[in-house]
């Protein structure tokens, strides 16, 4: 099972991190920018404690002698936390006065002059070591100095810089994030009322969601849902609207059934029984009718969506759907005539339900058209690709073009015992195939062209 991530552990973690690591950073920046200042603060001190001993160095007949009186050497011991040592050497008579383990910077730097400073260890402890080289102008002997110092002094005090530094910005990321989590809290929150409300909700309820105290980063999710929540009234309403035609459409087949059915079985010989059977046999290819264009019907709502858009021949396809209709026309003594281009014409579409558009196209041809009348079907590319089915019948009426598309419609008068699905069924899978659809007549005498006119 997939591990669920918080949005506020989210939230809080991507906040909190980068103030984090920003802490850190300062704090090591601080750590060298202490040292630095402190090392220059007490590498005075080292350095006015080498410039004390050099005042004490005396030069006699040439000869280097050092006379430092016991106050001077208190000056090195009165701190306590830290110990000071110190040695004088001469080039040319060696040590002089001091300590001989101070350490030399002489490995550090061989040929140094003036002033240096190096860290080093002495007796097991790090030290801070100055080092001067002076030239008495009484003699030519060259004389090194050499102060050393521990370093609990430094460090103190570097503590001391620190924790007065840390501290505060401690106490601040603390209170920064007492405070984010109040903040994501709070912020979070439009998101659990809206999830209330949507689970207070029944399953009948799709009206949209409120957004007047919706934040605009909620917003998008409120559009997205409310959006949702429209499509899905929509789908309801289709499915509902669907079952209630289909219901009312084969009620009177179902009826006709059920009273032809009744009726064979009062008659006692097969001769009297054959109007009613003549009648049940209508009654079923009706339903059947009927149950095949619900279906198409049914399939070309978008809702279902299990259809996918592919080049599609739409001469050889209506050719081949004009053959297999030749046997019905000829029933009422019609013929169909294709015409067509000699080269492929693809649109984008589904066979299948382009098959099933021409075929209610030819089947309202032929019930509405005149027996013995003539059906046209063009395949025609001027602009864009466009098919059309032409007949010879009474036609439509002006006033009834807007209605004929529509479910269920009949125009008033209209022979025939269709269930007012075909027209229906066109204009469906057309929107389905982006196609425009154009209803015309055929001539000045009457007619009804049908025209579909696809995208390029």
């Amino acid at each position: 099972m997939t591990k669920q991530r918080s949005l506020k552990t989210e939230i809080l973690l991507r906040l909190a991190i980068p103030l984090i690591l920003f802490i850190s950073c300062e704090s090591v920046l601080s750590y060298f920018v202490t040292l630095h200042h402190v090392n220059v603060a007490y590498d005075r001190w080292l350095l006015d404690s080498a410039r004390s001993l050099t005042q004490e160095i005396k030069v006699s007949n040439g000869k280097v002698f050092v006379e430092l009186p016991p106050a001077a050497l208190e000056i090195f011991n009165w701190n306590e936390s830290d110990k000071t040592y110190f040695k004088i050497i001469s080039e040319q008579n060696g040590l002089l006065l001091g300590d001989k383990s101070v350490p030399e910077p002489f490995a550090l730097k061989p040929d140094w002059t003036g002033t240096v400073y190096f860290d080093d260890k002495m007796y097991g402890e790090p030290v801070r070591v100055v080092s001067m080289m002076i030239a008495h102008e009484n003699s030519s002997d060259k004389i090194f100095v050499h102060v050393a110092e521990t370093l609990n002094k430094r460090r103190s005090m570097m503590m001391d810089i620190l924790l007065a530094d840390l501290v505060p910005q401690v106490a601040l990321v603390l209170l920064a994030g007492i405070y984010l989590v109040i903040g994501v809290k709070r912020g979070l929150q439009p998101l659990h009322v809206l999830a209330d409300e949507i689970a207070r909700r029944s399953s009948r309820d799709l009206r949209p969601i409120p957004e007047q105290h919706v934040f605009l980063e909620v917003r998008a999710l409120t559009d997205t849902i409310n959006d949702l929540l429209e499509r899905l009234s929509s789908a309801i309403a289709t499915q509902q609207r669907f079952i209630a035609n289909a219901a009312h459409q084969l009620r009177t087949p179902l009826a006709g059934l059920k009273l032809q059915v009744e009726r064979a079985r009062r008659e006692r010989d097969l001769p009297a029984m054959k109007p009613a059977l003549m009648h049940i046999e209508d009654s079923a290819d009706r339903m059947s009718h009927l149950t095949t264009q619900l279906l198409i019907l049914a399939r070309s709502e978008p809702i279902n969506g299990d259809y996918e858009l592919r080049p599609v021949d739409l001469c050889k396809l209506a050719k081949e759907t004009c053959i297999d209709w030749v046997p019905k026309a000829l029933q009422r003594h019609i013929d169909i005539s294709f015409e067509g281009l000699t080269q492929p014409l693809y649109v984008q579409g589904d066979e299948v339900l382009l098959r099933e558009l021409l075929a209610n196209l030819l089947d309202n041809a032929i019930c509405y058209g005149h027996e013995r009348g003539n059906i046209i079907v063009k395949v025609e590319c001027q602009s864009t690709p466009n098919l059309s089915v032409e007949d010879d019948g009474p036609g439509i009426p002006e006033v009834e073009m807007d209605k004929v598309f529509e479910r269920f419609y009949r125009i008033p008068g209209s022979p025939g015992d269709g269930c007012g699905l075909g027209l229906a069924i066109v204009k469906e899978l057309a929107d389905l195939h982006k196609a425009r659809v154009a209803l015309s007549r055929a001539n000045t005498a009457g007619g009804t062209r049908i025209t579909l006119v696809f995208n390029a």
